[in-house]
Order: structure tokens, then sequence, then C-alpha cells
């Protein structure tokens, strides 16, 4: 039996090479399929790559010239008492104050004193419920650059035509808000904000 059955098997040498030498093929078409595919993405990644190297390269040749590296200048927190007359509140305020120079950081540094005197009397006559909506927080933030800019010396107009207690407000007439005037404090950013 087993000489039966050794006789009627096929070669498996000849059997064995064929499937070697197929699949040896197969890979290699494969192999360069791949390749090829893999050298077309990689050369149309190039090709979107160097777009957008090219715009960010003109982005960046173009951002030190439009806009200077800023300038923040920390001040200490201020914890105030609000101006809501049914109970006692306060606010905790974190503020850093946004520069045009490294001067006004300095001059800022001379003139604190009186910085910290306007911006506690700026948050001192709001209410908690005027601070709440962050309408209040950037009305507040603008009130705070005017008022830091009036304590180094700087003309600070009113905040806007409708605003103007002086002038009262026609009905039917559109808002109008005069230009913010150029001013040494460009931004208010606030690092803490806690009402109690």
């Amino acid at each position: 039996m087993s000489t039966a059955s050794a006789a009627e098997l096929p070669a498996p040498h000849k059997g064995k090479k064929k499937l070697i030498l197929i699949a040896t093929a197969t890979a290699l078409v494969l192999a360069a399929g791949g390749g090829a595919a893999a050298f077309m993405m990689k050369r149309s990644a190039q090709a979107d790559l160097g777009d957008t190297e090219d715009v960010a390269a003109a982005e960046v040749a173009a951002a030190p010239e439009s806009r200077p590296t800023p300038l923040f200048v920390p001040l200490d927190p201020f914890t105030v008492n609000l101006a809501d007359r049914n109970a006692d509140r306060y606010v905790q305020v974190g503020i850093t104050l946004e520069v045009d120079s490294s001067r006004t950081g300095d001059q800022i540094k001379t003139y604190m004193p009186a910085i910290r005197n306007n911006i506690l009397m700026a948050i001192a006559d709001r209410t908690a419920a005027d601070l709440q909506a962050r309408e209040g927080k950037a009305q507040l933030a603008e009130r705070v650059r005017r008022e830091a800019s009036r304590a180094l010396g700087y003309a600070v107009g009113a905040e806007s035509v409708a605003t103007d207690p002086e002038r009262p407000a026609v009905p039917g007439a559109k808002r109008r808000v005069a230009a913010a005037p150029a001013l040494p404090v460009k931004a208010v950013h606030f690092s803490n904000f806690i009402i109690q």
C-alpha cells in the first residue's frame, strides 16, 4: 500500500517550482505597482506642499511687516466691590494690557498707581448684571483700555456718539460709533474673571 500510494502522487518538485514562480511574479508585479503608486502620490503631495509652502512663505514674509510682535504687560489682580445695591458683590479680575511698544510698557510701570486707580474706578461703577454677559465684559475691556491710556496722558474722547450722556439718542437714528482713537494700549485681555 505504501508503494502504490507513493507512485500515484505527482512529483512534488515540479508543482512547488511552478507555485513559487507564480508567487514571485505576482509579488514583483504588486511591488512595481505599489512603488509606482507611492511615487505618484509622493509627487502629488510635494506639488501640493510646494504650493502651500509658497503661500506660507509669503505669509511669513508679510507677517513681520504687517503686524509687529505684541508686547503684553500683566497687572496685579484686582478685587473690586461692585455697584450692586441689593447685595454685597465683588469681582476678581486679572488683566493684561497689550501695548504698542516697549516704551509704553516702561511708561505703564512708571504710571502704575494712576492706571490701577482708573481701572478700579472703571470696574467699581459696574454691577454684577453688567459684567455677566460677554458684551458687558467687552465694554469693560474697552473702558479699561481707555482709562489706562488716559492715565498715561493721552486724550480720550467719548466712547461713542450713541453712548455719550451729553447727547441724547435720537429715535430712529442709526447708532454711530466713533472710530477708536490710536491709543498706546491696543487691547485688554482678561486672564481671570470671577464675580461673587
